[in-house]
């Protein structure tokens, strides 16, 4: 019989490989989060999402909640009637006894599920304990690639589309919520989240969506300013759960998943996964860049 701990932790493991290839209502570490609303249309925030964010005294959940009401829109976000989503990721993965290192840029028709993915590899790394270096992911650009052409339904989004605004509607969509009071739950949900930013294209709605699901995400701490291995800056934000600490940087203007950095620390410590989200968009065919 499997117990539901051992459950919890098989889909543990299943949600955050997920990210790798490409219950109740959350209870939010703090229950008053700071009175701040989103901006009227064509109005400025009184506050830069980053001077907001970061003020003393917020708790990690006031800080998440915060930036989901000040985020900005992107010039992607004006793109999404175009038929192709487009992602462009970078992942170092946990295999047996080596670390996999994987560029991968997807197009998706969002009609058919069709699409191309491009994919690059640099040679496994020995061991486990592997920490990605801020050179690696120019080191790409010179990996043989290898091009997938995908027949209609090949291509399937990580959650229906359009995903919930409603945040307990999004949780519930991304973990289980009968698991909500295993110690896993919290590292399921992050691991969610990962997933949906890595594998979907979101827009500022859904985005602040998924930044009030991290803000009730039980034992979520902040951990400041922070900068990706590919050189961007960011706010830093942590759980550890499930003999598991998961980092995630968040883009403070615009609410984007950055990178995801996640650590095991029971038998086998070391990496489990890193990822790099690096350009994401809408195109008009598989193949097309967003950049010149």
């Amino acid at each position: 019989m499997v117990t539901p701990t051992a459950l919890s932790r098989r889909m543990a493991a299943s949600v955050l490989g997920s990210v790798l290839l490409t219950g109740c209502q959350p209870v939010p570490n703090d229950r008053t989060p700071p009175p701040s609303t989103s901006p009227a249309p064509g109005h400025q925030p009184t506050a830069t999402p980053l001077v907001a964010a970061t003020a003393p005294g917020l708790t990690p959940s006031q800080r998440l909640t915060t930036l989901a009401a000040t985020i900005d829109a992107t010039p992607a976000d004006a793109t999404t009637g175009l038929p192709y989503t487009y992602l462009h990721t970078q992942t170092w993965a946990r295999a047996t006894n080596a670390i996999t290192r994987t560029d991968l840029r997807r197009w998706r028709h969002d009609a058919d599920g069709s699409g191309q993915e491009i994919t690059r590899r640099l040679p496994d790394v020995p061991g486990i304990n592997h920490r990605p270096q801020p050179d690696e992911p120019t080191l790409f650009a010179k990996a043989r690639e290898t091009s997938t052409r995908h027949r209609a339904g090949d291509l399937h989004p990580y959650l229906p589309t359009p995903p919930p605004l409603d945040p307990a509607a999004l949780a519930g969509l991304l973990t289980p919520r009968e698991l909500a009071a295993e110690s896993a739950y919290p590292r399921m949900l992050t691991g969610g989240i990962v997933g949906l930013a890595t594998s979907q294209y979101l827009n500022r709605e859904q985005r602040a969506a998924c930044l009030r699901v991290l803000a009730a995400v039980p034992g979520i701490t902040y951990a400041g300013a922070s900068t990706d291995i590919a050189g961007r800056p960011g706010l830093a934000f942590t759980v550890t759960a499930d003999e598991s600490t998961s980092t995630l940087i968040v883009d403070a203007r615009t609410g984007e998943l950055l990178a995801a950095h996640e650590r095991l620390t029971g038998q086998r410590p070391g990496l489990f996964s890193h990822v790099l989200v690096l350009e994401r968009g809408h195109t008009t065919k598989a193949g097309a860049t967003l950049r010149p």
